[in-house]
């Protein structure tokens, strides 16, 4: 059931969510192409470690900065239209990434491609509204598991590099992408939010309108968690190896293992996190996450460390709970933003792509401050202590005005869409209350 109580034609939301998870895997491929490539490129143009950490960055950075403008834009002119543009300019960008000689011009390029990182706040945006919201949980779960793109990369793109050059890495890319990109247009339709602006039955809303979420605490909020449950994921994915190799001298074989066997599993735990936040709800699960995960980062955080099998151990006990507090955090913004899943959406993906960019250079820091290999530990640990207060505080303080989050999702389930966005106004006018 769409906006505004319209029936869907069968099978149409089902094709919208198949293939923007097929899209969004392979932008997420896309995203993380210098990941591989820039090994190659750094040993061609001799570029200095400060040089390399800017180039495999650049694209993290700019797709993480995009996402809100993309989002504000998906819910204007729609995700069909916004998701194709954004896979074709990011392919293009790719493909005369092969063309580059210089490092200004590799940086230049990699501006454009990290547009395919920002697809994350399209995508949420579009696929949201052809879904109820007892089933936004799964469904996001399941695009969101769509950064298993990283993996395609990571095992694909090495044979191409030995085969052909990273050139011919990246025009491959950008071909497949730019294909991807036709064919999501021939088989999606415009989502139902749209379709109801661009028939009149909905009023455009101004820019205004759309960002006027951005001013509650509660939008910050989520964006905090996300920092941590996205943030901290991508952050240890690449702070691994260098760490299992500095603290227990693992080889980089071993390490780079262990490393992807932490990485990859996380996809697909997201779509289970998204179906424990429908069945159970989005609180309890974020409970859970951010339980473990105080206990977790605080026995990692031990300047005496711990014994490698048992830093494995907890290190992927810890990947599994942030993984499933990954799609929990994205099940509560359709049930608060119904009529701003674009802007809100945006914001908390931007914010949690900025922490997969800024975390591992602060891990780099507190580690030559203050010598200590578990110190990015523990600024986890403070991250993630400040996020359970700071939620705990704030839902207690709602369940007093009688607004708790399991009454949200019993409205939604029960109720019709109308009365969802009805809620979820209110939701926005008292959230803007200090918490």
């Amino acid at each position: 059931m769409s906006e505004h109580n319209q029936p869907l034609p069968a099978g149409e939301p089902a094709i919208a969510l198949f293939s923007s998870t097929v899209a969004f895997t392979i932008c997420f491929a896309v995203w993380t192409i210098f990941s591989i490539i820039g090994l190659r490129i750094k040993d061609d143009l001799g570029l200095s470690e400060a040089q390399f950490g800017l180039l495999v960055g650049t694209p993290i950075l700019t797709g993480s900065l995009v996402r809100i403008m993309l989002g504000v834009w998906t819910t204007r002119y729609g995700g069909r239209l916004v998701f194709m543009l954004t896979m074709l300019t990011a392919a293009v960008a790719t493909f005369l990434l092969s063309y580059a000689t210089t490092f200004p011009q590799m940086l230049f390029a990699g501006l454009g491609v990290g547009l395919a990182g920002g697809s994350f706040a399209v995508g949420v945006a579009y696929i949201s509204p052809f879904y109820p919201p007892q089933k936004q949980g799964t469904v996001l779960g399941i695009f969101g598991a769509g950064n298993v793109g990283t993996a395609v990369t990571k095992f694909a793109a090495p044979f191409v590099l030995l085969a052909w050059g990273w050139e011919t890495v990246a025009q491959i890319w950008a071909m497949i992408l730019a294909l991807t990109a036709i064919g999501f247009w021939f088989t999606t339709t415009d989502d139902p939010t749209f379709r109801a602006r661009r028939e009149g039955k909905v009023l455009q809303r101004s820019l205004a309108q759309e960002f006027a979420p951005l001013k509650n605490a509660q939008v910050w909020r989520f964006s905090l968690y996300y920092f941590f449950a996205f943030g901290g994921f991508v952050a240890l994915s690449l702070w691994l190896p260098r760490y299992l190799i500095g603290v227990y001298g693992f080889n980089i074989a071993t390490a780079g293992m262990i490393a992807a066997a932490y990485s990859i599993p996380g996809s697909i735990f997201r779509v289970l996190g998204g179906i424990l936040s429908d069945r159970k709800g989005a609180r309890s699960v974020m409970y859970w996450m951010f339980g473990v995960s105080v206990i977790a980062t605080l026995i990692l955080s031990s300047p005496a460390g711990v014994t490698p099998a048992i830093f494995i151990l907890v290190i992927f006990v810890l990947g599994f709970v942030m993984s499933l507090g990954k799609a929990a955090i994205y099940k509560h913004i359709p049930a608060y933003y119904p009529d701003n899943v674009g802007a809100v959406g945006g914001i908390v993906g931007m914010i949690g792509g900025l922490g997969g960019f800024v975390l591992p250079i602060t891990f780099g820091l507190l580690k030559d401050v203050t010598g200590l290999w578990s110190s990015c530990f523990l600024l986890l640990f403070a991250v993630v202590a400040i996020s359970l207060i700071w939620m705990h505080i704030s839902i207690k303080l709602m369940d007093r005005r009688g607004l708790s989050v399991s009454a949200v999702a019993t409205t939604c389930s029960k109720g019709t869409r109308n009365l969802t966005a009805k809620l979820g106004n209110d939701l926005q006018r008292r959230a803007a209350r200090p918490l």
